[in-house]
C-alpha cells in the first residue's frame, strides 16, 4: 500500500475519469444535435463502461478496484445533488468509523434512494435503476470487507500503523 497521500491522488484521478466519461458524451451528443434523452443515454452508457472497465480491468486480468471513486465521478456529471450528498455521507462514515469500506458501503446503500428522491431534470426511474445497479456492484465488490466488518477484523485506515493494513 502506498499510503493516504497516494490514495488521495488515485481517488481524485478515478473521480476525474468517471466525470469525463459522463460529461464528454453529453457534450458531443449536444454538439451533434442529440436530444437531452439521447445525451443522457450516452452519458450513462459511457459512465457504466468506465465503471466496469475500472472494476474489471483487462489490463489487470479482469480484476480492478471497487468502483467507488469512478462511480462518484460518473454520477457527479449526471445527477450532482444526490451524488454530492452521498459523498458527504461517505466522508462522515469514514471519519466516524475510520474505515473507507464503511463509508463506501453506507454511501452505496443510500445512493439509489437519494437519486430517487432528489434527482431532477432526468428520467428518475432510469437513473435510479442504473444507480441501484452500480451500487449493487460496489457492495458486491466489498464482500470481503463486509465479512471483516462483521468479524471485527476490518482494519482502520486513518491513523492505523502501516503494518496492520491488509
Amino acid at each position: 500500500m502506498l499510503g493516504p497521500r497516494w490514495g488521495g491522488l488515485v481517488f481524485a484521478l478515478d473521480v476525474v475519469k468517471g466525470l469525463l466519461a459522463a460529461l464528454l458524451p453529453q457534450h458531443f451528443a449536444h454538439s451533434f444535435g442529440a436530444t437531452s434523452g439521447q445525451a443522457l443515454t450516452a452519458a450513462l452508457a459511457a459512465g457504466v463502461a468506465a465503471i466496469l472497465g475500472h472494476v474489471f480491468s483487462p489490463w489487470l486480468r479482469f480484476r480492478g478496484g471497487r468502483g467507488v471513486a469512478t462511480s462518484l465521478g460518473v454520477f457527479l456529471g449526471i445527477v450532482p445533488v444526490p451524488t454530492a450528498l452521498a459523498f458527504a455521507l461517505w466522508v462522515i462514515l469514514l471519519l466516524v468509523s475510520r474505515r473507507v469500506s464503511v463509508g463506501s458501503i453506507g454511501a452505496a446503500l443510500a445512493y439509489p434512494f437519494l437519486v430517487y428522491v432528489l434527482a431532477t431534470g432526468v428520467p428518475r426511474g432510469v437513473v435510479t435503476g442504473v444507480a441501484a445497479a452500480v451500487a449493487a456492484l460496489v457492495i458486491l465488490r466489498h464482500t470481503a470487507n463486509i465479512r471483516r466488518i462483521l468479524n471485527g477484523t476490518e482494519p482502520p485506515i486513518i491513523g492505523a500503523p502501516r503494518g496492520n493494513r491488509p
